[in-house]
């Protein structure tokens, strides 16, 4: 599994709403510049966010974009999925069936093993683990 540009970029943004101190509106550009993002790819997956409460949209002459709920209630997971659907790290794990050797796959155990790894790390980390533990990247804010 490799995480698609929509995933990386949901991610980067999110982390710079989060930043932004007293629920700053941030304007669409300013987190595409800032976060090295095509403004038309920003556009579409903060309306993907948006859509899902994630982040705030604020329309008129002083709108942009604001995080949607406290930083600490964001799991990566959540922010991930939002954008590109279920994670799997491989079709077996998707249902049974879904691979015609589900019970004579001698890796099978070990993709269950991986997923529910990852999937406990991606649950168990927010943006504001995120934002402590690393304070002082510039690319943040």
């Amino acid at each position: 599994m490799m995480l698609t540009r929509a995933g990386d970029y949901a991610l980067r943004s999110m982390v710079y709403l989060a930043k932004q101190t007293d629920g700053k509106i941030t304007i669409l550009g300013e987190i595409a510049e800032k976060q090295g993002i095509p403004k038309n790819f920003l556009a579409k997956i903060l309306q993907v966010l948006t859509k899902a409460g994630l982040v705030k949209s604020h329309q008129g002459v002083n709108g942009g974009y604001s995080i949607g709920i406290p930083m600490d209630s964001i799991d990566l997971k959540k922010i991930i999925e939002t954008v590109e659907g279920p994670i799997f790290l491989n079709r077996c794990l998707i249902r049974v069936g879904e691979c015609d050797r589900d019970n004579s796959c001698p890796m099978h155990d070990v993709w269950v093993e991986a997923q529910g790894k990852l999937m406990e790390v991606l649950t168990n980390t927010t943006l504001g683990d995120v934002i402590r533990k690393n304070p002082e990247l510039s690319y943040l804010s």
